[in-house]
């Protein structure tokens, strides 16, 4: 068992930037972070390989947002510029994905972070 530790989110205007961070409870193998808006369904937002060789973004955050890991290879890091009002979600970190499963799709993944809300206003 896995546990997820997220932080970084927060309330911010459009344009500015957040960083979120995700520590794992122990050694892991590849992460992702999904996000959910009220009403809408847990979307893949990024995905990082185990050593951080490989990465995969959602189209909608790519050149805005950056994942990454720490030199430890286990904490995840969301870094969010740029942000819009759209953006606006509760964020999840996700780890234990099954081998050959699609890297940004929620049923993937085993565990799962709490959340942490990011706001955007406009």
């Amino acid at each position: 068992q896995v546990q997820l530790e997220e932080s970084g989110g927060g309330s911010v205007q459009t344009g500015g930037s957040l960083r979120l961070s995700c520590k794992p409870s122990t050694y892991t193998d590849d992460m992702a972070w999904f996000r959910q808006a009220p009403g809408k369904e847990r979307e893949g937002v990024a995905y990082i390989s185990t050593y951080g060789t490989t990465t995969d973004y959602a189209d909608s955050v790519r050149g805005r947002f950056t994942i990454s890991r720490d030199t430890d290879w286990n904490t995840a890091y969301l870094q969010m510029n740029s942000l819009k009002p759209e953006d606006t979600a509760m964020y999840y970190c996700a780890a234990g994905r099954g081998s050959g499963f699609p890297r940004l799709k929620s049923t993937s993944y085993k565990f799962w972070g709490q959340g942490t809300q990011v706001s955007v206003s406009s």
